[in-house]
C-alpha cells in the first residue's frame, strides 16, 4: 500500500531493519538506568536543535510531534538528559507491575506521564506554564477520537487532539523524530522546523487541514527511513463509513 512501486525485497529488506529496530530499542530500553547527562552524547547526537530552542523561546508551550521511529523510547529520554525534559501522552499497559517498571524507567531521566484517556486538562496547564508535551501521533485511532488524512495516499484514521490542542492554545508545533545513523553508529534526534498552524475560522476545516499537515511530515519522515518504522502497527485499521476492512482479521 505505501510502496507499490518496490519489489519483494525491498519489501522485505524494510521489515528486516523494523523487526532490528525493534529489538535495538528493547535493548536501549533496558540500559536507560545506565545513561546520564555526562555519556548521552556517546550514544544520541542533537540534529537541528535550534528550531526546538525558537519554538520554546515563543513561550506559549511546545507540541512535540513524533512517531514510532526507530528506538523512539530513547527520543524523550534523551532530550531530557540534555537539558530540555518534557511531559508525554501514554497509556497504561494493562499488567500493573509491567506498567510501573516502563514507567519508572521513562522517568529516570526527568520525564513525566500524562494519561492519555485522561489528558485534555493536565496538557493545557503545562503548555501555559510554557512547557513541552509530546504526542505520537502516527497511529490508528477510533473513529470518534479522530479525522481521516491521507497517510501514503490512503485515508487513515489520526488523532485530532493535536491539531485541538495547537490551535486551542498557540503553542508551537515541532516535530522531531529519532533515526539510527548507520555512518557515526549512534542515533540522530532531529528537530524539524516548527509547522505552521492553518486557521481559517472553521473548527472542523482547521482540525482536518493541520491533522493532515502534522501527518504529511510523519509521512515523509517514514519515506526516508522506510526500514525504522513500526510498520507491523495496523495503521489503515479504521475505515471511512461504509469501507470494507483493509486487514484481514
Amino acid at each position: 500500500m505505501a510502496f507499490p512501486e518496490w519489489n519483494k525485497n525491498q519489501r522485505r529488506a524494510a521489515l528486516r531493519g523494523m523487526v532490528r529496530q525493534l529489538g535495538w530499542m528493547g535493548a536501549e530500553f533496558a540500559h536507560f538506568p545506565r545513561y546520564t547527562k555526562e555519556n548521552i552524547e556517546r550514544l544520541v547526537l542533537l540534529d537541528g536543535f535550534e528550531n526546538f530552542a525558537s519554538a520554546q523561546a515563543r513561550g506559549k508551550g511546545v507540541l512535540f510531534l513524533t512517531g514510532h521511529m526507530s528506538a523512539w523510547e530513547l527520543a524523550p529520554f534523551a532530550q531530557a538528559l540534555f537539558g530540555y525534559p518534557l511531559h508525554f501522552l501514554v497509556r497504561a499497559v494493562d499488567n500493573p507491575r509491567v506498567d510501573a517498571l516502563i514507567t519508572r524507567y521513562r522517568c529516570l531521566s526527568g520525564n513525566s506521564p500524562l494519561e492519555k484517556n485522561q489528558s485534555a486538562r493536565a496538557v493545557l496547564k503545562v503548555l501555559a506554564a510554557g512547557g513541552t508535551v509530546g504526542v505520537l501521533a502516527d497511529h490508528n485511532t477510533l473513529l470518534a477520537e479522530g479525522v481521516f488524512v491521507d497517510f501514503f495516499g490512503v485515508p487513515a484514521c489520526t488523532t485530532a487532539g493535536l491539531a485541538r490542542f495547537a490551535l486551542h492554545t498557540d503553542a508551537a508545533v515541532v516535530a522531531g523524530f529519532l533515526h539510527w545513523d548507520a555512518s557515526l553508529r549512534k542515533y540522530r534526534l532531529c528537530f524539524e522546523p516548527g509547522i505552521e498552524v492553518l486557521r481559517t475560522g472553521d473548527d472542523a476545516t482547521d482540525i482536518r487541514e493541520n491533522t493532515q499537515r502534522f501527518t504529511r511530515v510523519i509521512e515523509n519522515y517514514v519515506r526516508r527511513y522506510p526500514d525504522q518504522w513500526l510498520w507491523v502497527h495496523r495503521r489503515w485499521k479504521t475505515r471511512p463509513p461504509g469501507e470494507p476492512p483493509i486487514y484481514r482479521s
